[in-house]
This record gives structure tokens, sequence and C-alpha cells, in this order.
């Protein structure tokens, strides 16, 4: 019982000092709202790209109440009212106006200069980390027992709201005496400081923790012969997890609660495709 308070405790210090310390560094919401007006040379559900007279490349990402038309097709001239984001070379998009969608728009679009890789990378992870259903794949270590955990999992979502997500997941775990299959159907809940296209947002979970666990030891008696011993356990766990994620990369710990003998703290990294 000791052990679980410590566990949690530590658990509960960690996701404090992470959220303080992602607070501390969020970018100051400057009231320095700009307006560009250029062609736009690519445009998506989330995003557009602008191309000024100066050929200057601005890409945006629509906010969350952004007024912008229906469709804002490649090659128009647009007016774009914005406020710096969260990552260097993005601004969020308050007011979008079609100015002027010529004939010869998209020809002239096709003409300009190409779009800059490294522009053209950042569209593609917003648009990934947009899509409602995701996969990826995760590993990481679990403590009482010492396990070795590897594992994939999906996301779904969002429901209800922009900020909660269905998560299950399926872990194998692997250690000296322990073997472990894990299935977690959990819902995670992204902190409301940080917006859905952020490159980096924190977020909690909760879920339950559906464990099967085979325990295998040996030994040798007096006259040196091998004896093994063998042990089935099931549980269900009540699972509370925190975390923080960029676009494709993230990192949570996540702490079980009447989990004997079922690992009682995880520490996972994870990739998302």
């Amino acid at each position: 019982m000791i052990k679980i308070l410590k566990c949690h405790s530590s658990f509960a210090c960690r996701l404090f000092v992470l959220t303080v310390l992602l607070v501390v560094n969020r970018p100051a919401s400057a009231q320095d709202g700009a307006t560009l007006t250029g062609m736009v040379v690519s445009s998506s559900r989330d995003t557009v790209t602008v191309s000024s007279s100066t050929g200057r490349y601005q890409l945006f990402v629509f906010g969350p109440t952004a007024r912008k038309p229906a469709t804002v097709p490649v090659g128009a001239q647009v007016r774009v009212v914005s406020s710096p984001g969260n990552e260097p070379g993005v601004r969020i998009a308050s007011d979008v106006t079609v100015l002027e969608v010529t004939a010869t728009s998209n020809q002239d679009a096709s003409n300009s200069s190409v779009v800059p890789t490294e522009v053209q990378g950042i569209e593609r992870d917003i648009e990934r980390q947009a899509r409602r259903y995701q996969v990826g794949v995760r590993g990481g270590l679990a403590l009482d027992p010492e396990l070795v955990l590897m594992g994939v999992q999906a996301q779904v979502g969002p429901f209800f709201r922009s900020d909660i997500f269905f998560r299950p997941s399926v872990e194998f775990g692997l250690g000296e005496v322990t073997a472990m299959f894990a299935f977690n159907p959990e819902v995670i809940y992204r902190l409301p400081f940080t917006s859905a296209r952020d490159r980096w947002a924190t977020y909690l979970g909760a879920g339950l923790g559906i464990n099967l666990l085979h325990q295998n030891f040996e030994q040798e008696d007096n006259g040196g012969k091998r004896i093994d011993f063998g042990d089935f356990h099931s549980d269900t766990a009540l699972n509370v997890l925190g975390g923080v994620r960029n676009r494709r990369v993230f990192m949570e710990l996540r702490t079980s609660v009447y989990s004997d003998p079922s690992p009682t703290l995880r520490l996972v990294v994870g990739y998302t495709f």
C-alpha cells in the first residue's frame, strides 16, 4: 500500500511540474494582430499558405473561431488577419477574406515559386494531426513488476468537444519472471491552454486497464533438479495518466489503481502515424 501511494505521489508531482513548465513557457498571446494580403498558394481544411507581393510565404492555421469562407481557392487574392502562434513561422488566422478570384488565378499560382519545403512539411504534420482516426506504436518501461513494454494504439475523435478523444491501446510486457498482455480503453482530454493545431500539447486521461499476467519461477532442489512454478493472474485496474505530445511523438506517465499484481507505474513513449 505504501509503495502504491509513493508511486501515485511521484506521478502527481511529475505531472504538476510538467504542466507548470508548459504554462510558463507558453508564448504570450501578443496583441500584435497583423494583416497580410496576398495570393493563396496552398489551402486545406485547417491551413492556408499565402504568398505576399514581396515573395514571402506565410502559413496560417485557422483558429477555433476564425471567420472564413467555406472554401479558400488556390490562386485567390485574400486578406488574412492573424496573431502569433506557438510555433515559429505559423500564425493563427482569425479572419480570412477573399478579395478576388479570376479565371487565371490557378494558373498564376501554379506558375509562382515553389512553396518552401519546411512550410510543406508543417502543413502535412498539421493535416495528420487533424485526422479523426489515427494509429500509432508505443513502448516503454513498467515498474513493480519491472517489464519492457511494446504495443499499438488507435485514437478516435474528438467527441462532444474538440479536446476529448477515445484512445484504446494494447500492450505486451516482458520481464525476468513476468509476461503481460494489457488492453487499455482510455479517454484523454487535451488541456485547454493549447489549441487543437499547436505543435505541442499536454493531456490527461483515465480508463480501464484489463491485464493478463503469467509469472514463472524456476529454482533447483537439493538434488540439483530444476523445478518450475507457474502462476496466472488477471485484474481490472483504473488507469490515470498524463502526457505531452507534439504532432507525431508523445510521452506519458500512467499509474494504475487496484492493479496488483500488474504494474503500478508505466513510462511510455510513442509515435503517431
